[in-house]
């Protein structure tokens, strides 16, 4: 596993990243990490994990990146309470611009997929990146936190930022992530999973 620069925050070190696993998507259904399997490690070894993902392309148009928890079973349905919110501003248009809260994203003890993305464009030059960070996913006693932050180049030609948070509202360990796009494969992209120590 690679090391990586300390964390800084405020100038003070808080941990080193520690590359895991990297995923690159060729027109792929799904990019699961699941611990245990192909080198993954999702388990106490780190309090926190992020997953940064780059240039994920979709292969069809206007698509949503999203994802979902697995907590022991083989099905990712891991119990999720979320809440998201949106800006966006258009090419050409400083004046049709938008921040807020997006109810259609929540999900409220539900365990369907959570979308962390805008619908992003399947031109050429279009995709999504950015990063999801999970907290403690070993944990048996506590709920297990996760946030993220996306940026997109979107189908209408609309750049976004599509903020979401929640936690996983399950006694069980998470030990697997899976990212998918709502309709279609992902057509290209990298993710990778560090651990912070």
């Amino acid at each position: 596993m690679a090391n990586y620069n300390a964390i800084k925050y405020n100038g003070f070190s808080k941990g080193t990243l520690k590359l895991i696993k990297t995923l690159t998507a060729s027109s792929s259904a799904t990019l699961s990490f699941v611990n245990g399997t192909s080198d993954v490690v999702l388990d106490s070894t780190y309090k926190e994990y992020i997953f940064i993902f780059n240039d994920i392309h979709p292969e069809e148009d206007s698509r949503k990146l999203e994802i979902n928890f697995r907590d022991g079973g083989s099905s990712y349905d891991a119990t999720k309470t979320t809440t998201s919110f949106l800006a966006y501003t258009y090419e050409g248009s400083e004046n049709s611009s938008a921040v807020g809260y997006d109810t259609d994203l929540d999900v409220a003890q539900g365990t369907g997929v959570q979308p962390i993305s805008s619908f992003c464009g399947n031109d050429n030059d279009q995709c999504v990146s950015g990063h999801l960070h999970l907290f403690n996913p070993s944990s048996t006693t506590f709920v297990k936190h996760f946030i993220s932050k996306v940026s997109g180049s979107n189908h209408d030609n609309s750049a976004s930022i599509l903020f979401t948070a929640g936690y996983c509202n399950v006694t069980a360990a998470i030990d697997g992530v899976q990212f998918n796009f709502n309709s279609g494969n992902i057509d290209s992209g990298t993710i990778q999973l560090f651990g912070v120590s």
